[in-house]
C-alpha cells in the first residue's frame, strides 16, 4: 500500500512540475496549437500578447503581391513575412534551389523583431490553403519552437467569416528568440541520392502530378522529378473549401504510400522546399509524426547535371 501511495504522489508531483513549466512557457494557452487551429479558435485569443499572428501570402508570379494583399487587409495584429526576403537566402544560380533556408543567425533575429520567443504560440496564415504558411510552420519547429500552427483555411476562410480586419503594416516588441536546432528534421541532396531507391524510405513530391511526371514545368529550367520519388500532390491534403482533411482522412490518404514505415524514412520535397512543408503538416496533423524535408527540393537537385531524373510515373 505504501509503494502504491507513493507512485501516485510521485506522478502528481510530475504532474504539477509539468503544469507549472507549461504555464511559465504557455501562460495564455491550455496547451499550445502544433498543427492547425481554427478560425473560431484564433479569434479567442486576438488580444494575447503571447500569440504571434504572420502573415505569409506570397506570389511567385508577383513578389510584392501578397505584401499588398497584406497592406490592403490582414488579420489583426499580424506581421508580414516575405518567402524571398525573411524565409529565404538569396538564391545563387548553379548552386543553390531557388528557396534556400535564411542563415540561422539571421532568421533568428527577424523572428526576434516580429515578437517571438519560447513563450510565444505561433499562428501562420496564407491564402493557398497553407502551401505558404507551412513553410514557415516547418521553419519554426526545426528550430525546436513546437508552438506554431497553420490557420486552417488562411485567409480565404477568416475573410468569409466576417472577423475583424486592418489595414497597414503592424509591428510588435521586440523579444529574444532562441534557436534550439533539430537538424534530424531535413536531409541533403547526398542523403536523397543515398536514400531515394533505398525501400526503407520513401521520398514523396509534393508538386502536382503533371510537373511530377515532366509533361509540363513552368518554373524550373528540367523537367520531371527524383527517381524513386513517389507523386503526392499537397493539394490532395485539401478539401474542396480549402481546409485540411480530418486526421483520419489524411490518414487513409498516406497509407497507402507510407505503409508502416517510421516518419523519419518519409522524405518530402518539392519545387524549392516550400509546398513539401505541406506534405510534412499533414502527416503530422495524423498523428503520424515528424518526416523530413529535402529543403533544397527539386530545383537544388538539378543544379548538378550529374544527378539522374525521371520522366512519367514510378
Amino acid at each position: 500500500m505504501n509503494g502504491e501511495n507513493g507512485s501516485f504522489l510521485s506522478n502528481r508531483i510530475i504532474l504539477f512540475k509539468y503544469s507549472t513549466l507549461h504555464r511559465a512557457r504557455f501562460p495564455s494557452a491550455a496547451m499550445p496549437y502544433t498543427t492547425l487551429l481554427s478560425v473560431d479558435q484564433l479569434r479567442a485569443h486576438l488580444d494575447d500578447p503571447d500569440w504571434v499572428i504572420i502573415d505569409c501570402r506570397f506570389s511567385l508570379d508577383d513578389t510584392e503581391r501578397g505584401r499588398a494583399a497584406y497592406l490592403s487587409a490582414h488579420i489583426p495584429g499580424a506581421v508580414y513575412a516575405h518567402l524571398d526576403q525573411d524565409l529565404s537566402a538569396p538564391v545563387f544560380p548553379g548552386r543553390t534551389g531557388r528557396h534556400p533556408l535564411p542563415v540561422l543567425n539571421a532568421f533568428a533575429q527577424t523572428l526576434s523583431d516580429w515578437g517571438v520567443d519560447a513563450c510565444c504560440q505561433v499562428i501562420c496564415y496564407d491564402d493557398m490553403g497553407g502551401g505558404l504558411a507551412g513553410r514557415l510552420w516547418w521553419m519554426l519547429r526545426s528550430l525546436g519552437h513546437d508552438a506554431v500552427a497553420v490557420l486552417d483555411g488562411g485567409w480565404p476562410a477568416w475573410d468569409r467569416s466576417g472577423a475583424p480586419r486592418r489595414s497597414g503594416t503592424e509591428t510588435r516588441r521586440t523579444r529574444v528568440f532562441a534557436p534550439h536546432p533539430r537538424p534530424e528534421l531535413q536531409v541533403d541532396a547526398t542523403d536523397v541520392a543515398r536514400i531515394r531507391l533505398d525501400p526503407s524510405y520513401r521520398l514523396l513530391d509534393a508538386r502536382a502530378a503533371e510537373r511530377y511526371r515532366g509533361e509540363v514545368e513552368p518554373i524550373d529550367p528540367v523537367a520531371g522529378h527524383i527517381p524513386g520519388a513517389t507523386s503526392a500532390p499537397f493539394s490532395e491534403n485539401l478539401d474542396a473549401t480549402g481546409r485540411f482533411l480530418s486526421p483520419e482522412a489524411l490518414r487513409a490518404r498516406f497509407h497507402p504510400l507510407l505503409g508502416d514505415l517510421p516518419a523519419d524514412h518519409i522524405v518530402c520535397y518539392c519545387g524549392s522546399g516550400v509546398t513539401a512543408a505541406h506534405n510534412l503538416l499533414a502527416i503530422a496533423h495524423a498523428g503520424l509524426g515528424n518526416a523530413r524535408l529535402y529543403a533544397g527540393s527539386w530545383s537544388d537537385w538539378i543544379t548538378d547535371p550529374s544527378r539522374p531524373v525521371a520522366l512519367g510515373s514510378e
